[in-house]
């Protein structure tokens, strides 16, 4: 059986696997430059577990307060030197990304401080941890105010606005480098490292947190290379490399880092509690595939971008930009076309492919949301996955894959399920085939 007759049972059309492939030729040279930061990157993750001697001591499981975790501490260091940083808190007690946030915040700041996100609204789920949206336990509610400067019309910093904004009381600035559910551009890190060092220049002693989430391993250096004080993100996005169960990190400063701990744990207790439960093995691997299945991810949004802008969809970042995170935007207009969306991508899925997305309530979020999420771990976003709020324009956000292979299924699927919903103009994706095969082949 041939590859295209394999993908026909899978429910790939000639038509649209013709038209994917056209589209892949457009992209080879811009696959290997991807293919040489992974290269970097995983040397880079070589070096630091070599340098930390990594054992197969450091794989044992630990119970109970977890005293003297060869693994665990080991790790930690692994983290700290991989991202150029004084210490790291890296651990299965971290639940979330948005957990990790929370407690990078409320260690670091006390009642009648400020909190300063200069890059417009955070993350639908921090609205509730800073108090935007009320909710029991907010920073809001312990005293912390917070104060944001909107992006310019063009994505960029309102430095004039940054530098009014900054005062006496601003103790924390929090810097998201992906998009999130919005449709600006994702942060590079060189553009975060000018932020900081803005922010800096303001007012020297204020701490800047950067939420890196979607964009561990993109690049070669890190926010944390630039500047930023704290590094913050989730082991079941980009460095748990599919593997990690759950988790996340923290990598900073010593006193950034000690505080987190103290706020993670309890005051006096800090990293020396916290048993690692037997999952070390998956943290340890999940960050050393991290890099390459960071790279098959980054092939699957750009291809996913040039297939669907190349059909007339916005999409951000475009077909050409520059990455700075493994998430996809796609703007499909329509709540109809994201769950035929959504539907491709969970029939890609090698788990729960049979089940149909549909929007619904989730906690921490104003409108419904569709997920496609057929992952081996339940939420994992470095897996193939879409979602997105629905409400205009009807965004949704593609990320992940383990391989780019799985990921070029996903959104060939993707793709197929908006044609058989007649959302797209056939003629159309018959004829831009033709002009890129005549153009590359």
């Amino acid at each position: 059986m041939s590859l295209e007759e394999l993908y026909g049972t899978m429910g790939v059309s000639p038509a649209v696997l013709a038209y994917g492939e056209a589209v892949l030729d457009s992209l080879r040279v811009r696959f290997a430059a991807i293919d040489q930061v992974a290269e970097y990157n995983q040397a880079k993750v070589l070096q630091a577990m070599q340098v930390n001697r990594v054992g197969a001591s450091c794989f044992a499981a630990t119970t109970g307060y977890g005293y003297d975790d060869v693994g665990r501490n080991t790790l930690e260091k692994v983290y700290a030197d991989c991202f150029h940083t004084e210490a790291a808190l890296v651990r299965p007690q971290i639940t979330c990304g948005t957990h990790a946030l929370a407690v990078a915040l409320s260690a670091n700041l006390r009642p009648g401080d400020e909190l300063l996100s200069p890059v417009g609204r955070p993350y639908d789920t921090l609205e509730e941890v800073i108090g935007i949206r009320p909710s029991q336990c907010s920073l809001k509610e312990y005293g912390v105010s917070y104060r944001q400067v909107d992006l310019l019309a063009d994505g960029t910093f309102d430095y004039d606005g940054i530098r009014a904004a900054i005062g006496p009381k601003t103790k924390l600035i929090t810097i998201q480098r992906s998009k999130g559910y919005a449709t600006r551009p994702t942060f590079s890190v060189e553009q975060i490292g000018k932020l900081i060092a803005f922010c800096k220049e303001c007012k020297p002693d204020v701490l800047c947190m950067v939420d890196n989430c979607y964009g561990e391993f993109v690049e070669t250096i890190e926010p944390s290379d630039v500047g930023a004080d704290m590094i913050v993100g989730s082991l079941i996005k980009n460095p748990g490399g599919g593997l990690a169960p759950i988790g996340g990190y923290i990598c900073g400063t010593t006193e950034c880092v000690e505080r987190c701990a103290y706020r993670l744990s309890a005051p006096g207790l800090g990293q020396e509690v916290g048993a690692n439960l037997g999952i070390m093995p998956a943290f340890y691997q999940g960050f050393f595939l991290a890099p390459t299945v960071v790279s098959g991810a980054l092939k699957g949004a750009i291809f996913a971008a040039n297939l669907y802008e190349r059909l007339g969809f916005p999409v951000v970042p475009n077909g050409t930009e520059s990455r700075h995170d493994i998430i996809q935007a796609v703007e499909l207009g329509s709540e109809a076309a994201m769950i035929a969306f959504c539907k491709g991508i969970q029939e890609a899925a090698p788990v729960d492919s049979f089940a149909t997305p549909l929007p619904w309530d989730m906690p921490g979020y104003d409108d419904p949301v569709i997920m496609a999420a057929g992952a081996f771990v339940q939420g994992s976003s470095i897996e193939l996955s879409a979602d997105g709020p629905i409400r205009p324009p009807y965004a949704v956000y593609f990320q992940g894959g383990l391989t780019w292979y799985h990921a070029k299924l996903g959104i060939l699927l993707s793709l197929q399920e908006l044609c058989n919903a007649n959302l797209v103009d056939l003629e159309k994706l018959h004829k831009i085939t033709a002009d890129l095969q005549a153009q590359f082949r």
